[in-house]
């Protein structure tokens, strides 16, 4: 068996690999794909750095990961981090807020956590997210309209301001009941918090500010409460399921963060997917591949969340013949494992919407799979069909190798996509 120390902090250069094995993550994220492949190859679980100098391991092949989203000795709790306890993970490191976003379900395990996802799975119930289709058609086709209205004179818009980032918005923002007014700062303020460069010292005021304004939703539905899921949770608290205000709004920021910056990035994914592969688009125009297939083969290519942070071990686990130790930290690589070969088949790294499916980790595994995938799914089935069909000759309005992600190495995200709408 191997064991790579996995110190809270190091100091490798920013490129492939430090001289002691562990790859570093790009904080540009200027290769997905190549990054992935590096991961794959250095096995199922893989020593690398953080931004910021923060090692921890990452599971980079399906197998495992599946596994281990399901193993007890994995979990949420900072306590159990042995860096963070230690005091080598500061306050100002960029992604602290991903690692310790407060006291909800993203963070506890056990009783304490099937508590709070129980009280949102009942707020998105299969019939519930089905009922939410007549709005989403009705965001869509707005947000189609004024697209026209927003492309210039020769006919090019960013899709992902004009279509992709304000319909998951609205939809989630219907759904917590968060006012439409407050969205562009939201839009500001997580750019920040997901960014794997923000300055340290404006970490804090991010983390705090974004907390405010949750804090003050809560207070306004105390107030005023609605048909909305964060009414809904603070009625199951004063009906005896002992949700403290805290843990309401911890859920509340949880939600809204998961379930706008996922449904962004698919919808994102499957257009460029589709534009810079016409011979798969064509199958799927003359209905002979189902827009679900579409969808799933997205997923799974050009998975939305590229690295979900954190886990942290209980006791030493083996994987592969690597031992992560008791204390260590480790965060699970769903760009990587998206195209794992072992599972996926030898063409893998191929986007191909006519493959014969295979069960694709990337909205998770186990008890902390993400509940609004169905949700997510539904606005992109609603979203995608509904975009081609209004606009037939759709492409790309630049070169596919001048589409940049944003230096976020927790998302699959662009600055941008720009097209031509004829």
């Amino acid at each position: 068996m191997t064991s790579c120390p996995a110190t809270g902090t190091g100091s490798g250069p920013d490129s492939e690999g430090t001289g002691d094995g562990v790859i570093v993550l790009d904080p540009l994220v200027r290769d997905l794909a190549g990054e992935g492949a590096r991961l794959r190859a250095a096995g199922p679980l893989a020593p690398v750095e953080l931004p910021g100098g923060v090692r921890v391991w990452a599971v980079t092949r399906h197998a495992e990961a599946r596994r281990l989203l399901t193993d007890s000795r994995l979990v949420k709790n900072l306590d159990h981090w042995a860096a963070y306890q230690r005091g080598e993970i500061p306050k100002t490191w960029p992604l602290i807020g991903l690692a310790d976003p407060g006291p909800s379900m993203l963070t506890f395990d056990g009783p304490e956590h099937r508590r709070l996802r129980t009280l949102t799975a009942q707020a998105l119930t299969p019939r519930r997210v089905a009922a939410m289709r007549p709005r989403i058609e009705e965001i869509t086709h707005e947000l189609l309209d004024e697209l026209d209205t927003s492309a210039d004179a020769a006919g090019r818009v960013d899709l992902k301001s004009a279509f992709a980032y304000p319909l998951p918005m609205a939809v989630i923002g219907d759904l917590l009941g968060i006012d439409t007014t407050q969205i562009p700062r939201l839009r500001t303020l997580y750019d920040g918090f997901f960014s794997s460069v923000t300055p340290a010292e404006e970490v804090p005021a991010i983390i705090a500010e974004l907390g405010s304004l949750f804090s003050a939703v809560v207070a306004q539905k105390k107030q005023a409460p609605g048909d909305d899921l964060t009414s809904a949770l603070l009625a199951a608290g004063e009906e005896g399921d002992s949700l403290s205000d805290e843990e309401i709004v911890a859920t509340v920021q949880v939600l809204i963060t998961a379930g706008h910056e996922t449904t962004i990035s698919l919808i994102v994914s499957a257009v460029r997917a589709l534009l810079t592969h016409p011979e798969q688009l064509a199958p799927v125009r003359s209905g002979e591949v189902s827009w679900e297939a579409v969808i799933e083969e997205t997923l799974r290519w050009d998975a939305p969340t590229t690295h979900v942070l954190i886990r942290f071990a209980t006791e030493d686990v083996e994987v592969g013949g690597t031992v992560m130790k008791q204390g260590d930290a480790v965060i699970i690589a769903y760009g990587a494992i998206g195209r794992d070969e072992r599972h996926h088949g030898a063409d893998a790294e191929r986007f191909d919407v006519t493959r014969t499916p295979t069960r694709h980790l990337s909205f998770g595994h186990g008890p902390h799979v993400c509940p609004g995938a169905p949700l997510s799914r539904l606005e992109a089935l609603v979203a995608l069909p509904a975009l081609f069909d209004r606009f037939p000759k759709l492409d790309l309005a630049v070169d596919p190798a001048e589409l940049r992600n944003k230096p976020a190495i927790t998302q699959n995200e662009l600055y941008e996509l720009p097209v031509r709408l004829r």
